[in-house]
């Protein structure tokens, strides 16, 4: 997959579980696990990059006699995820496009190269 890609698919991610609920690194990265795999060492720098940018906010709650750092959605974070979901939708009509295209070229036998 494109690096480009795959950092915005997981940007989008990271968004999305924080529109659900305030949380931190290691259970975002949990919970994320079910869907697509992303580290820790890459998962932090995510969310360095949408803290910078205004997407997130973040704060520290005690858990277990340490402090926390939990990270949270802001309206900002919100628009951002609405606008991936709508360059999401062009992406996918695309794809459709394209495995459509695909599927009927390989059951009619068109575009296939001919053998030299």
């Amino acid at each position: 997959m494109d690096v480009q890609l795959k950092r915005g698919l997981l940007e989008a991610c990271v968004l999305a579980l924080l529109n659900r609920e305030d949380s931190y690194g290691y259970k975002l990265s949990q919970d994320a696990a079910g869907i697509v795999e992303i580290s820790e060492s890459t998962l932090y720098p995510i969310l360095k990059r949408l803290e910078s940018a205004g997407a997130v906010d973040v704060y520290r709650k005690e858990y277990s006699g340490r402090l926390r750092k939990y990270y949270r959605l802001t309206p900002p974070g919100r628009r951002r995820m609405e606008e991936f979901l709508r360059e999401w939708a062009e992406i996918t009509k695309v794809y459709d496009f394209i495995l459509e295209e695909s599927t009927r070229h390989k059951e009619t036998g068109k575009g296939d190269v001919p053998n030299d």
